[in-house]
């Protein structure tokens, strides 16, 4: 997984797989990473190859966390087809804004 800031946005990516075995160190990576308070966070999702139910619940942890503040937007990019109809069947796309780059 890689963190970067660039200004005001806050970019994740190279995340293989978002499972039980790494969900939490991604939320404690993500959450060290807030600190700087960006207006704009990207989780770019083109390389995740699989999510389970832990995966989707540290997506939902996190917007949990963003939803209390205010102006911040949580983008999903580049969804694989799989992960994308994972989050259709949860309804989570209702939750994040999903973009294709």
């Amino acid at each position: 997984m890689k963190i970067e800031s660039q200004g005001q946005c806050l970019s994740i990516s190279e995340i293989l797989e978002l499972t039980a075995v790494n969900s939490a160190h991604f939320r404690e990576e993500v959450r060290s990473a807030l600190s700087e308070s960006p207006a704009v966070i990207e989780i770019n999702l083109s390389q995740t190859r699989f999510m389970d139910s832990s995966g989707l619940g540290a997506l939902f942890a996190l917007y949990r966390v963003i939803d209390q503040r205010d102006g911040v937007v949580l983008r999903l990019l580049n969804p694989l087809p799989e992960i994308q109809q994972l989050l259709e069947l949860t309804q989570m796309q209702q939750l994040f804004e999903i973009v294709r780059r």
